[in-house]
């Protein structure tokens, strides 16, 4: 019924040692008896890594202080990163929010549109949410997901689901069941494998505790998504990173993220210009083996431009940002796997959805961006 498999690889901070079992479900076809098993396991205040259509998440028990700890012990995350609450439907929301009217009419809005889906909305929290969870801020993300193998956990379970990615802090967030068990065997009780993440980036996450709703991190429910249903909204410059002390009120703002091994420097400006400058970087790589990531159409003049031995992977079809948005973490590992030690990655443009895959490589380049 269950597999125990070795890590495909990765260095873990030392922390508890868990006997992870791997349980896998289809998506299409739920086996409840294995579901029901993993549930038990976050009612015992145990960690489980499940699928949802953003990523893969390492969900506990929102309401155990000493499980939410375990998972920031599980990923060597910061403790002022707060985490986001997973519900499995609106019967859920009155345990952790607390919002005053304005708040929860616009909450109610955005669910009726974009629940379940990729999509989490900052309000007042509720006194049962421990501060663990919100890193001692009175408000808290919240939000359901899309996949019903994400649900189905939460509501048998009958409790909130806090949870970040399912990948070491800082790595490449994970899209498959593959990259959890890469980066988290031996740190977590159980790692559901349920298919690829279909968005493959983290949800939007949308503050309505203020007089303008404001995006804090890009996802696919984008600005002009917000605004055909409130009719206003605002999406700061995402570069700026919180204040020195600050605590950010979502996760993906304060520290660099997303990063493979290998030296990320992201390339922006026209096209041609772009590449022309990618192809001229690689031959200045003196040590290592040289990435580029590029979009399709890009493969055949790195082959006949860029320095041989070059790895060169595209990320999907810029006419379709979604499918950026699926491969972009797998990409970052893949270069990962192949050894690359300095990936060289050509900019998209930063409307839309591609301000989700610009926020990730602009994050796991650590601000490195060139100009061309």
């Amino acid at each position: 019924m269950f597999k125990e498999t070795k890590p495909a690889g990765g260095q873990a901070p030392q922390t508890k040692r868990r006997n992870t079992v791997i349980v896998e479900i289809d998506p299409e076809n739920i086996d409840y008896e294995k579901l029901a098993f993993c549930a038990e396991v976050v009612k015992q205040g145990g960690l489980v890594c499940f699928p949802t259509e953003t990523v893969y998440g390492l969900g506990a028990n929102a309401f155990d202080p000493a499980a939410v700890d375990a998972i920031f012990e599980a990923k060597g995350r910061p403790h002022d990163n707060p985490l986001i609450v997973h519900i499995d439907g609106y019967g859920m929301l009155d345990l952790v929010a607390a919002g005053n009217p304005d708040e929860m009419d616009k909450l109610e809005r955005l669910g009726n549109k974009f629940w379940p889906g990729p999509l989490t909305v900052i309000v007042t929290r509720d006194s049962a949410v421990p501060d663990s969870v919100s890193c001692g801020l009175p408000s808290v993300g919240i939000r359901m997901p899309e996949s019903l193998i994400a649900r189905e956990l939460i509501r048998l379970a009958g409790v909130p689901i806090a949870a970040p990615s399912a990948n070491l802090s800082g790595r490449p967030s994970p899209s498959t069941a593959r990259h959890v068990i890469q980066d988290l065997f031996g740190r977590v009780d159980v790692i559901i494998s349920g298919g690829d993440a279909r968005v493959g980036v983290e949800s939007t996450v949308l503050d309505v505790t203020g007089p303008v709703p404001t995006i804090l991190r890009p996802g696919a429910v984008t600005l002009a998504d917000v605004e055909s249903v409130l009719g206003s909204g605002d999406l700061p410059d995402w570069r700026i990173p919180a204040a020195e002390g600050e605590k950010p009120k979502s996760p993906g703002m304060k520290y660099t993220h997303y990063s493979p091994d290998a030296d990320v420097t992201v390339f922006d400006g026209d096209r041609a210009a772009v590449r022309n400058r990618i192809a001229r970087e690689t031959f200045s790589l003196k040590e290592g083996k040289c990435g580029v990531l590029t979009t399709d159409g890009g493969e055949s003049f790195y082959k006949e431009n860029a320095r041989e031995g070059t790895v060169v992977l595209s990320l999907g079809n810029r006419d379709d940002m979604l499918s950026l948005t699926h491969n972009l973490f797998s990409r970052l590992r893949e270069f990962d796997a192949l050894g690359v030690t300095a990936v060289f990655a050509e900019a998209v443009p930063a409307t839309g959805i591609g301000n989700a895959v610009m926020n990730r490589l602009y994050r796991a380049a650590g601000g490195k961006v060139i100009n061309c």
